[in-house]
């Protein structure tokens, strides 16, 4: 619970730094309300406009996720392996699609990836060879994910404003928050040579769990228009998932999956 407490706090202020991006834009719109002469000038010199409003957004997404590792075969594998629960961190890779449902509202699909594989050494224990030396016991932890999500999206701007009947003029900022769901599978996986508990032998082994669970988010970013159809994007999530274990890891509470996201990608708008 206080990993989730820790990084809904980090989302808040990530979200709160995103929306004030929006700033400008909006005392932008703000001046042009209230100064008839800068209407003025924006009607003479107009920003790049396109032939309506965009309906759909494409594009990927690269970030950074922080584990929340708050199970218990985290504290087991850190504990018994020169693991730390921040070997868990790792990049990971989106996709998605949105649609514009109102001039505010956006629903996205979209599919992220991530994997980890660290080598680790026993913390206690070392291999005696024959010839006297004293060696290492060395295993590699692995995490693979994959999970289906859709979000709903609230703008906290317009995305633009309707100039005629057909043209159509972008905010350079545009922030939003949402929430989501979805689906996801999960590889867990633990190879190399272990010592066991009862007679301290050395011995080689893999011990394996997969499996899918339903997964929670949510989420705030900014958008930022650089040319007329290409967005770039900024976003912090927080999701929360956990999945059994199969019997290769008997007696441990369900694994969590969930974690802080913040990564910045591009979007083509059509």
């Amino acid at each position: 619970m206080a990993h989730g407490v820790k990084a809904l706090r980090g989302l808040c202020v990530s979200c709160t730094a995103l929306v004030l991006l929006s700033s400008p834009a909006f005392a932008d719109g703000q001046n042009q309300s209230t100064n008839p002469s800068a209407q003025s000038s924006t009607t003479s010199s107009p920003p790049d406009f396109l032939l309506g409003r965009p309906r759909v957004m494409v594009g990927v997404r690269g970030s950074w996720l922080k584990a929340s590792a708050g199970s218990d075969i985290y504290d087991f594998v850190t504990n018994e392996f020169t693991l730390d629960k921040s070997d868990f961190n790792t990049g990971a890779f989106t996709a998605e699609v949105g649609v514009s449902v109102t001039p505010r509202f956006d629903i996205t699909v979209g599919m992220d990836l991530n994997g980890l594989s660290q080598p680790s050494e026993d913390r206690d224990e070392e291999e005696l060879l024959p010839n006297g030396t004293r060696v290492p016991i060395q295993q590699v932890t692995e995490l693979e994910q994959m999970n289906f999500v859709a979000s709903a999206k609230f703008l906290l701007l317009p995305r633009g404003r309707s100039v005629s009947r057909l043209a159509w003029i972008p905010n350079t900022f545009v922030p939003y928050v949402g929430a989501g769901g979805g689906y996801g599978k999960y590889t867990f996986r633990q190879n190399g040579d272990f010592v066991d508990f009862a007679d301290h032998h050395i011995f080689t082994d893999t011990f394996r769990s997969e499996g899918w669970a339903p997964i929670v988010h949510v989420l705030g970013g900014t958008d930022i228009q650089v040319m007329k159809r290409l967005v770039l994007s900024f976003e912090g999530r927080y999701s929360w998932q956990h999945s059994d274990l199969d019997t290769d890891f008997i007696d441990f509470a369900p694994i969590d999956l969930g974690g802080f996201r913040f990564g910045a990608g591009v979007h083509f708008a059509f």
